[in-house]
């Protein structure tokens, strides 16, 4: 088994966790939550006294479940699971969200800082490869508070950002040398089909800006001698019906504008949930061929590193 002390001390300790500017970082932070700017949304709600943001969360963390999850990516599941922590609400509006009970009926309980902390070591404990954060872009000052006590305490297993790609650079800068690994959705190429699905129409654009910084952040995916990530950039592309997702799109700019290298996490699973009938292209599944498009996109835009699922 790896030592994963031994792995931080050689690989993760990118800033001295007893610096004091971590505390500064952690003050921006809790500032930004302050007429709240946190996201791409830039709400400005006052979340700190209560007000509700786009995110439709206030000033707590909001936990939905956290446990060792054995279906993420091989990387990061392993043989011994990944310490996820699936926080409630979320910044976007995907009418064919998988967890809207989570993302937007808002199905959580309030979880202070050290709470977050004793579940990180917990996980930890338990033997998790890494502490995988679950939509935290709308609990970033909260989560990187969270992690630089962590790491000042007990817990040297990698930390990920788990996230749906629709991140403001400024926000993920504070967690430069602190997160070890971003997973990231990367979900459409086009604005009209962000706006229409996610209702988000800066979504490329913003995405494209967020996993360029991510990237330029911990760099290309690298695993130890057992597969197991320690560092890197992985992202997760779900292929829509009718050509929605925009996959040629997303794969050049990923391999001329981010790294041949990137690993991809091609995926099949969609399925019409949540509002999802409401829009027609939406509907149904992705076919056979649907998927082999997306996966010969891939292929052409010269990306061979990564995972495809069944169907």
């Amino acid at each position: 088994m790896s030592d994963p002390a031994a792995m931080v001390e050689s690989v993760f300790r990118r800033v001295n966790f007893a610096d004091p500017e971590l505390d500064r970082r952690i003050a921006r932070a809790h500032s930004m939550l302050e007429s709240c700017s946190l996201c791409p949304r830039r709400c400005g709600a006052f979340r700190p006294r209560g007000e509700t943001g786009e995110c439709q969360t206030a000033g707590d963390a909001l936990v939905s479940s956290w446990h060792l999850h054995h279906g993420e990516e091989p990387p990061l599941s392993g043989t011994r699971g990944s310490g996820t922590i699936f926080f409630a609400g979320c910044s976007l509006r995907c009418v064919y969200c998988q967890n809207y009970t989570i993302s937007q009926e808002v199905e959580g309980r309030a979880a202070s800082i050290r709470q977050l902390v004793q579940m990180m070591e917990h996980l930890q404990t338990a033997g998790a490869h890494n502490i995988n954060f679950v939509t935290p872009t709308h609990f970033a000052a909260q989560v990187l508070e969270a992690c630089i006590v962590a790491r000042r305490e007990s817990v040297t297993i990698p930390f990920v950002y788990n996230t749906g790609g629709y991140d403001l650079v400024e926000t993920l800068r504070l967690f430069d040398g602190i997160m070890d690994i971003y997973l990231a959705d990367m979900r459409y190429h086009d604005a009209e089909s962000a706006g229409r699905y996610s209702a988000a129409p800066d979504y490329p654009e913003v995405n494209k800006r967020a996993v360029a910084e991510m990237h330029h952040q911990v760099g290309v995916l690298r695993t130890d001698h057992e597969g197991i990530a320690i560092s890197g950039l992985l992202v997760r592309h779900l292929v829509l019906p009718e050509g929605i997702s925009g996959s040629a799109g997303v794969f050049k700019f990923l391999a001329r504008e981010v790294s041949p290298h990137t690993y991809i996490s091609l995926m099949s699973q969609y399925y019409p949930t949540h509002r999802a009938h409401e829009f027609g292209k939406l509907g149904r599944r992705i076919t056979e061929e649907e998927y082999e498009h997306a996966r010969q996109a891939m292929e052409d835009a010269g990306l061979a590193n990564g995972w495809f699922q069944d169907r």
